[in-house]
């Protein structure tokens, strides 16, 4: 029997997006397909039925699977299928998660298991706004314990005027990349590129965007209505409040003692972790079923301190006012073979980004179901255990570190110059040294110090800071430069990265159920100080590009061909484009638009190289001089091939200074001789050459009046009799 299918239609902006469940996975815990235009991705979300033991978290899980086949593409890997998830996929996972986990309930332990399936991609819409909107409307109508509904745009900043989910191409003339989630009363998730918007700006899109997402969340409530399930029972791991307040009145004088010590991180922690085991073993004992109930209650009161003091006291852990950044110091030029390198040390956290300058053929290629084919902007982000005093083995990228990278490259993405300016492909690795608080934005400052030190003429050098929230009720405090402490218990991270002149990335966590705009505009004000001072600290180490790449740098010669003239520098086979190669010992790129990348550590090469193409690929004028082999011989002159393909007339009367009896008398095939062109026929493009006029070192007039019938007078020689008997016929 066929099931019932419920639809729902809602208009986004101009473009309608249609919800439908009752059709697909009937055995989900809930299931919603969301469609706009040819694009349909579909959100399953499932509880398990028992909660999962020995954890003192929500064990939440959030996966987008991409595939191919919702393109019309067959996966471009050995086995063609799909394998670890792209970077794209990742940073949708990522998007998704965000807005959803503030809101399950934190005494939760059944394991959760959001999915999102790409089942439509139509290289029109975005599938990152869609995949959020399904997974919310899944865990919405399923029974799920949850405090949703959540809805999520895209905003586009196009000629000035905001606009609800851009496509692609609407996206390439857009000065903002902004996705946010929320519930009816406050934003949950933010993030954002932007191409230097003031901070008034960006509150207004954010607040633009959030009145957009009205009609998705009264949507999603309608279905809750219609069609959700009834919300589970479920086991709630909370803690005996008396229990937490003998632990806590325990605790509470030895922590405020502890951190009026302000101890650097790694003393601080060792102090920390002897404490708490003698307060766990204090109040659990020998009973092992008091051991995560004593270690629980130990992590409520520490957080309760550190929040108390943040409040109550204006005082952070490591004794900083709430707007103080830490001491910043910074290094350029570490390693001597990389092409450039930035040091940027603030505080406790350290990132050393090491840049690298590649050919347009080092460009990475996409394969997802973006239309996006290939990136010259790579931005890596790596993570060790080192860099917090851990040990542990070595695995591939997280999606934590997916997520870092790309926001940095987002921070910096629209300082880049364009390819036609800077024609090269750049890969900056961002190693993290040493964290304490707000690697991400670390990142950011050493690349903008990386790049300037390669001499990438970057538009504007970047900074970014990492901003904390500790709120209880309506008394609130805004922290600038948070430190990984400040992060783990607080409300909030928010990071700002920009110019002098605007944002230029932007992104938002938080723990709790949504901010304001009100909140965030305060944020955005103080973030906006210290992304200033911050910049001033790394400006003082090198205060504009270098004038030059440096030395290692391989240098790109660009060249503009016509379209029609590709073909003669490749060659039959890429015989020709090899030949160049080997003998200039250059490398070249040629695109589909006839420019030309000739990139090469010796600039010797690279001209010869330029020349060589250059002739391969000029369009023949009236009185230029070639040098060109000779192709065909008749009794009424030769032909020429004096560019690739272009072949010339010379007329027997212009083989030489005298009179000439026999072609053959003077070249042979093969032969290679000089030659001037005196004539370009428009019409059929037939071209006339003198070599006469090359031996007479005459200038172009002079050639074209005597390549003419009649034209040109000859002096007398012992050869050439005056007498007409004696000259044989006339060849015109």
């Amino acid at each position: 029997m066929k099931p019932e299918v419920k639809r729902y239609e809602v208009l986004v902006g101009s473009k309608p997006q249609i919800f439908e469940t009752g059709r697909l996975a009937g055995q989900a815990g809930g299931a919603v397909t969301v469609g706009c235009g040819d694009a349909l991705v579909m959100g399953v979300a499932t509880m398990s039925a028992e909660p999962r033991e020995g954890i003192d978290f929500l064990p939440l899980t959030v996966d987008y699977e991409e595939r191919m086949y919702a393109g019309g593409t067959i996966p471009g890997s050995f086995f063609r299928r799909e394998g670890r998830p792209s970077e794209n996929a990742i940073l949708i996972n990522r998007l998704t998660d965000r807005p959803l986990r503030p809101l399950f309930p934190k005494d939760l332990r059944n394991s959760v298991q959001v999915i999102m399936y790409a089942f439509s991609a139509d290289d029109i819409t975005p599938l990152d706004i869609l995949a959020i909107n399904a997974a919310s409307a899944a865990v919405t109508i399923s029974d799920i314990p949850w405090d949703g509904p959540v809805g999520a745009v895209r905003i586009g900043l196009i000629d000035g005027e905001f606009v609800v989910n851009p496509t692609y191409d609407e996206m390439g003339a857009s000065d903002l990349d902004l996705r946010l989630a929320g519930t009816r009363d406050a934003v949950l998730m933010v993030e954002c590129g932007a191409n230097e918007l003031s901070e008034t700006q960006i509150i207004e899109a954010v607040e633009f965007g959030h009145q957009a997402m009205q009609p998705i969340i009264e949507t999603f409530e309608k279905m809750a209505q219609e069609v959700g399930k009834p919300k589970r029972e479920y086991p709630s791991f909370v803690l005996d409040e008396q229990f937490k307040k003998d632990v806590f009145a325990r605790v509470e004088a030895p922590l405020n003692e502890l951190f009026d010590q302000t101890l650097p991180k790694a003393e601080a922690k060792q102090a920390m972790l002897a404490f708490k085991a003698d307060v766990i073993a204090e109040f659990a004992g020998e009973d092992e079923a008091l051991l995560s109930d004593a270690k629980e209650a130990f992590d409520a009161a520490h957080k309760a301190v550190v929040r108390s003091r943040i409040l109550n006291e204006g005082t952070r852990p490591d004794g900083r006012d709430f707007t103080t950044v830490r001491p910043i110091w910074c290094d350029i030029d570490t390693s001597s073979r990389a092409h450039g390198t930035g040091l940027f040390t603030r505080g406790e956290t350290q990132v050393m980004t090491l840049a690298t300058l590649g050919t347009p053929r080092d460009a990475q290629t996409m394969d997802n179901l973006t239309p996006v084919e290939t990136k010259r902007y790579i931005h890596h982000y790596n993570f060790p255990p080192f860099s917090t005093g851990e040990a542990r083995f070595l695995r591939g990228a997280s999606r934590r570190e997916v997520g870092h990278g790309a926001l940095a490259e987002r921070a910096l993405l629209p300082m880049i110059p364009d390819e036609k300016t800077f024609p090269y492909t750049l890969r900056l690795v961002s190693e993290v040294l040493s964290s304490n608080g707000s690697s991400s934005m670390a990142s950011v400052c050493g690349s903008t110090l990386a790049l300037m030190d390669t001499g990438v003429p970057i538009k504007a050098p970047v900074s970014g800071v990492a901003m904390g929230l500790v709120k209880e009720g309506d008394r609130y405090a805004i922290l600038t430069d948070i430190q990984g402490l400040e992060d783990h218990l607080g409300d909030m991270d928010f990071k700002v990265a920009g110019t002098d002149n605007g944002v230029t990335a932007l992104q938002m966590d938080i723990k709790i159920k949504g901010l304001t705009a009100e909140l965030m505009a305060e944020a955005l004000a103080q973030a906006k100080e210290a992304r200033a001072h911050i910049l001033r600290q790394m400006l003082e180490t090198i205060a504009e590009p270098r004038p030059e790449l440096k030395p290692h740098v391989p240098r790109i010669v660009t060249v503009q061909i016509p379209e029609d003239k590709i073909g003669a520098v490749i060659g039959p086979g890429g015989k020709i484009i090899r030949g160049i190669q080997d003998e200039t010992g250059v490398q070249i790129d040629i695109e589909e638009d006839g420019t030309v990348f000739i990139a090469s550590s010796d600039g010797e090469g690279a001209r010869l190289a330029r020349e060589q193409i250059e002739r391969l690929t000029e369009t023949p004028e009236v009185g230029r001089i070639y040098t060109g082999k000779v192709t065909g011989i008749q009794d009424f002159g030769c032909f020429v091939e004096i560019t690739p393909g272009t072949d010339g007339l010379v007329h027997i009367s212009q083989l030489d200074t005298q009179r000439v009896q026999s072609v053959e008398d003077v070249v042979k095939k093969d032969d290679e001789i000089t030659v001037m062109v005196t004539e370009i026929n428009q019409r059929s493009g037939k071209i006339r050459l003198s070599r006469r006029a090359v031996l007479e070192g005459w200038t172009v007039e002079e050639a074209i009046a005597s390549d003419r019938p009649g034209g040109g007078k000859r002096r007398p020689s012992k050869r050439h009799s005056s007498n007409r008997r004696d000259r044989g016929p006339r060849r015109d």
